[in-house]
């Protein structure tokens, strides 16, 4: 009989001070101490004689194509596994280090810094992952209060909580793997201190077990609407929120899946870069505004001072020398009835809600900011109200349409 094995564990990277944090580009000064930490975890269901699936999710604003390659191929080694069956996924936490990836896109300029990424790759080389028997079972659950669509409340959003849970042949829960969309962004830019935002504070609830964090279509939801307050009390009960919901799934004997290793499919999709208004259109956009913004401590206000910092961040793309085309890895993990949808950009909940419906797999999940990052993929009525992630996407509307008809043809090969 074929035997499913777990390895996991949960690193702790977090970096010393003194390092700039990513995530806003109005934030100011660098990092002066440790909220909490920031872990590196590492999720690896195999069997004897099948390499499977090993998740390794990392307490980043993002994961890009270079960073990827080097943790791939370190975690694939510690496992003894080809980097092709490693699998590369961020939280998008805004309190981590800008130096693990450097510049993700030309609205925050950064640099990779090697004195950062060496020891986070020396980390992952260490990793002890010893195999042992477990089950696996699949459970969903709505989780109300966390995050909603941050440009109206009652906007698109997945609500749902995905569960891959794996327990021990004595009955002991040794590791989960979660997703659920919505930035941290619980801190914001005035936070100098790192932090894995409420997804590390859902983890730390869920201990002992091991938890590895995957960030859904998240693009337009966050706790905007929902966080009462900016600090560390706030990260623990919106953390402990999610948790709670996740324990109470749990009790439920969930979705019995099969004893056999996850398998991997990977595609690359080569899309065009939308054109960029020049940079005299550009500065005027920033003008307009800047006239209009609202300075008001609140959600409206917000996303008045979000606007005037994508007008800020379309000025930089125009300016900047832009390739014609991007190469975004797109991969498909499944598992018995469940599918992983992974790709390297910010999609807004309608797209992932269409990922979903338009699967072939009884269960489906769309996991973003995985195995690189390509910024935000925004929907026509944010395009048409020329939000802030409409005004830093590189991709137009017909780029949009073709990215997911050719992810959901991919999926469902």
């Amino acid at each position: 009989m074929t035997e499913l094995l777990l390895a996991a564990t949960s690193l702790d990277v977090t970096p010393p001070p003194g390092h700039r944090l990513d995530g806003y580009a109005a934030r100011a000064g660098v990092a002066t101490g440790t909220a909490d930490s920031l872990r590196a975890t590492l999720i690896w269901l195999s069997t004897a004689h099948d390499p499977g699936v090993l998740w390794l999710t990392l307490d980043a604003i993002a994961v890009g194509a270079a960073l990827v390659a080097e943790l791939a191929e370190t975690a694939g080694a510690a496992a003894g596994i080809p980097a092709s069956q490693v699998v590369v996924s961020a939280s998008h936490t805004h309190s981590g280090p800008s130096g693990w990836t450097g510049e993700i896109h030309p609205v925050i300029p950064a640099a990779q810094e090697r004195s950062l990424v060496d020891p986070l790759l020396a980390a992952v080389r260490g990793a002890q992952l010893d195999r042992q028997p477990v089950t696996a079972s699949w459970r969903s659950i709505e989780v109300t209060g966390v995050g909603t669509n941050r440009h109206r409340r009652n906007g698109p959003h997945d609500n749902t909580a995905g569960i891959l849970a794996l327990h021990s042949l004595s009955g002991s829960l040794e590791a989960v793997l979660l997703d659920f969309a919505c930035h941290p962004t619980t801190y914001g830019p005035e936070n100098l201190q790192y932090s894995a935002d409420w997804p590390g504070a859902a983890r730390d609830a869920l201990a002992p077990a091991v938890v590895g964090f995957l960030q859904g279509a998240a693009g337009d939801v966050s706790p905007r609407f929902t966080r009462q307050g900016r600090g560390a009390a706030e990260v623990a009960r919106l953390g402990n929120l999610l948790a709670a919901r996740v324990r109470e799934a749990l009790a439920d004997p969930g979705l019995e899946l099969p004893q056999s290793a996850p398998a991997i499919r990977r595609t690359t999709l080569t899309l065009p870069v939308r054109s960029i208004p020049t940079v005299d259109e550009s500065e005027e956009l920033v003008t307009a505004a800047e006239r209009g913004v609202n300075r008001a401590d609140d959600a409206t206000g917000r996303i008045s001072q979000t606007r005037l910092e994508g007008a800020r961040g379309q000025a930089l793309m125009a300016a900047a020398a832009l390739p014609p085309t991007l190469d975004l890895p797109v991969s498909a993990v499944t598992m018995g009835d469940v599918c992983w949808i992974n790709l390297p950009v910010e999609l807004f909940a309608v797209h992932g809600a269409c990922l979903e419906h338009d699967s072939t797999h009884p269960i489906t999940r769309v996991i973003g900011y995985t195995d690189g990052y390509y910024g935000y993929v925004v929907d026509p009525s944010a395009a048409e109200a020329g939000t802030y992630e409409a005004l830093i996407t590189f991709f137009d509307q017909p780029t949009t349409n073709t990215l997911l008809t050719e992810t959901a043809t991919f999926a469902n090969t």
